[in-house]
């Protein structure tokens, strides 16, 4: 359906019934303000800390047979990837080099794609993706296409049945939601966009974070202007316009044709349950830190898997 729901003025946790409740693990930061990985029920009961990292964990993703996760680490030289049980046990590093992010596992719960970060000032310059067997530790490039390589490649989520991976491109210009097969042929644009830049703040419409459906139809995804352009980043204050900026940052829902494409709402870092209801997040100030929010058949409800007051958050992962 086409329908977009508006989000209601209170917001009530969400409090599932009739059903049992599903497990995440989520990111977020200890009382050192480390991130680390904690196990969790969806309605925030049952929470337990399953890595004792002495560097941040972030960006999990668990395996579709509910057995494994793989993560992010920071290291002294870049960002680790990780392989563990769904309860945190027998850790064991993949990749040591490099900045290595946003692992995402294919159907056969053995092969994952990620992306490695180009060193440099410019995020995501040249940057590429890679398959691994976790098994056998054998990884190359996903795509061996010269021309594919020629573009930065970025963030992939490969679909649930593992025949196409969408992912973030530059090769059109700016950076755009991108699918193709497994191998990179046949890529193309899958969500227009209404205008190349942003009429207030004349500064260009970005697209990033792709995430599949369970069901393979739909694909969520961040839209809006780069927050490279506020104040942190720039070194010049300018609170009104890092509003601005703040306030293009939405969800969006497409099809995987291109079509019927709507919005979620206001949020970054779009997920889909298992049942296929949808997830943003967003920094609340009235929380003290990152709300998350999920579409439900009501409309949209808090999903509270991180505490109040938490500075930082570092994604989630449903169990399958």
């Amino acid at each position: 359906s086409g329908a977009t729901f508006v989000q209601a003025a209170t917001v009530k946790p969400s409090k599932p019934s009739a059903r049992p409740l599903r497990e995440i693990i989520v990111s977020y930061a200890d009382e050192t303000s480390r991130l680390q990985l904690y196990r969790i029920n969806e309605d925030g009961s049952a929470r337990r800390r399953i890595t004792d990292g002495t560097r941040d964990c972030a960006m999990p993703a668990w395996s579709p047979d509910g057995m494994k996760i793989v993560y992010m680490q920071g290291s002294s030289n870049g960002t680790e990837l990780w392989l563990s049980a769904s309860d945190g046990k027998n850790p064991q590093r993949l990749v040591s080099s490099g900045m290595n992010q946003i692992p995402s596992w294919l159907p056969d719960s053995k092969h994952i794609v990620w992306m490695v970060l180009a060193p440099g000032k410019q995020p995501g310059g040249k940057s590429q993706l890679y398959t691994m067997n976790t098994e056998t530790r054998q990884s190359r490039p996903l795509f061996s296409d010269p021309e594919q390589m020629k573009f930065s490649n970025l963030m992939p989520a490969v679909s649930p049945d593992g025949a196409r991976v969408a992912f973030v491109s530059n090769r059109s210009g700016r950076y755009r939601i991108w699918v193709s097969n497994l191998d990179g042929s046949a890529a193309r644009l899958v969500s227009p966009v209404s205008a190349e830049l942003d009429e207030s703040l004349q500064l260009p419409i970005e697209q990033k974070v792709p995430s599949w459906s369970p069901d393979g139809r739909q694909i969520a995804h961040w839209e809006g202007v780069e927050m490279n352009h506020m104040s942190p980043l720039t070194g010049r204050f300018n609170p009104k316009r890092d509003a601005l900026i703040e306030g293009t940052w939405n969800v969006w829902i497409v099809d995987g044709d291109g079509k019927n494409k709507r919005k979620a709402g206001h949020g970054d870092d779009p997920n889909w349950s298992p049942d296929g209801f949808v997830t943003r997040s967003f920094p609340d100030q009235t929380k003290g830190g990152p709300n998350v929010m999920i579409q439900t058949k009501n409309g949209w409800e808090e999903l509270p898997i991180v505490p109040a007051k938490t500075p930082r958050y570092g994604r989630f992962t449903w169990k399958p």
